[in-house]
Parts: structure tokens; sequence; C-alpha cells
């Protein structure tokens, strides 16, 4: 069996398994059903090692043992290892979920609550700006900020990026307009025909502007402006800015542009 350390690396960490261990299961997965000796000699793993291995492999899932003399072994089907891999990640990500959501209604988290709101020097929301980055990052951060809104939400997008988060969006709209909050929508780079149909799936005016710029304006007093927009980037980069003069400014010049 010769595979290059490369690829071996790469199943390696894919797996999450360690360098022995990867070269025994390639080793059975190239020779079907194997004994010990013929393990260690296709995986050049020393023989004095290679039981351990082996065990630890099958208390893994990847090998399963035939009984018999010798005793031999059976490498486990790749598909079978990663579609197991796949389903423990869900459930341990389910449960993590769920233990963060008890966090926020223990002691501890009041207290964390406390120490943020009534330290020695309590943060002034004057004086908070942000450079948020990657997508995950900004959108929870957008959709919090897009949740706390009181009297008006501004949203200037194109129209792709809406129908590509199409759900999000009518959800978060739908919460908000049980708020009675007011929405002003625009967006660019988009026919009609695309228009009408967000307007239609989100029960919402959409104005069709020329403005190629991507913001979000929270009730006059918070902004969250794209500074990166172009799709080939590697990482979307955003600033978050709480500033009345500066976001009512920028909301003005908004409404004269697109006459809302």
């Amino acid at each position: 069996m010769i595979l290059s350390p490369n690829l071996t690396s790469r199943i390696k960490d894919y797996f999450d398994l360690n360098l022995y261990e990867t070269k025994v299961w390639l080793a059975l997965l190239s020779k079907g059903i194997a004994s010990v000796g013929e393990v260690a000699a296709i995986s050049r793993v020393p023989r004095s090692r290679t039981y351990d291995v082996l065990e630890s492999l099958e208390k893994k899932g990847f090998a399963i043992i035939r009984m018999g003399k010798p005793v031999k072994y059976l490498g486990v089907k790749p598909q079978i290892i990663l579609e197991r891999i796949k389903t423990d990640i869900r459930k341990n990500a389910e449960e993590k979920v769920m233990s963060l959501s008890k966090v926020r209604e223990s002691e501890e988290f009041t207290k964390l609550e406390e120490l943020y709101k009534q330290g020695i020097n309590p943060v002034k929301r004057e004086e908070i700006s942000s450079s948020l980055r990657g997508k995950s990052n900004i959108s929870n951060f957008l959709k919090e900020t897009i949740n706390s809104a009181q009297e008006e939400i501004i949203i200037c997008t194109n129209a792709q990026d809406i129908k590509s988060k199409i759900k999000l969006f009518s959800q978060t709209i739908e919460v908000l307009k049980k708020s009675n909050v007011k929405i002003k929508i625009a967006v660019s780079g988009s026919d009609d025909s695309l228009i009408k149909e967000l307007e239609t799936k989100l029960n919402t005016k959409i104005k069709k502007i020329d403005i190629d710029a991507k913001f979000f304006i929270v009730d006059k007093k918070e902004i969250l402006f794209y500074i990166s927009k172009n799709e080939n980037e590697t990482e979307d980069i955003a600033i978050w800015l709480n500033s009345d003069f500066f976001v009512e400014s920028f909301a003005s010049l908004f409404e004269k542009a697109t006459g809302n």
C-alpha cells in the first residue's frame, strides 16, 4: 500500500485519527480482511503497536473483528464511518445548543449581565463601534440588531441578497410588523419581476434604486454597513456604528435618494 504522506495526513484529520490508526485503517481497506501480521506488513506500523491500534479502531467503529484462528480484522466502509461521524456531530451540536439555552436561565448568566450593565466603567453606547468579519458573525449580529428596532428599520441591499436569505428576511419582517415597526426596503441590481416577487413574499413595498451599497439602519441610531461587496472576496467585512448624528445624516441621504 503506497499512499502519499499528504493524503494520509488529510484522511487522519478528516476522521480524527492518529497517524498509526490512519495507516492501519487504510491497510484494512486495501486488504479487505487481514490478520495482525498482514496489517503490520501493509501499514508498516510496528507489530507490537498494531494490536493496540486495531483494538482502538474496533472501539471507534472503524474495524470489525472476525473470530477464528488467526483472528482477522475487517475495515468498515468509509461511507458508513462518514455518516456516523456526521450523526455524532449533529447530536453533539444539538446537546451543546440545549446546554447553552439553559445557561441564560442560570444565576451565573444573570451575574454576567449585571457586570456588563453595571460595571465600574459601564460602556457608553455612543462610544461603541465595531468591525465584524465573516458571514455567520455578521448575520447573527444583524439579526439581533434588527430585532431590537422600536420604530423604524431601513434596509438597503441588492435583490439577490434578499432572495438568497428570503426565509430570514420574511421571519424578521413579520416580527417587526407585529411590533408596528416601520420598514423601508430599497434594492439594486435587479429587474422589476424579481422585485415584484420579493414584494409578494415579504408582503412589503420595495423601492428599486441605483445605489450600489449594503447597509441596515435601526431607529436612525445604529447602522451596520458592509465594506466588502465582491462575492469572490474570502471574507465579508462590516462596520457597526452607534452614533445618532452620523446615522441620522446617513438616513436623510437615503430618504432623499429613494424619495421616501
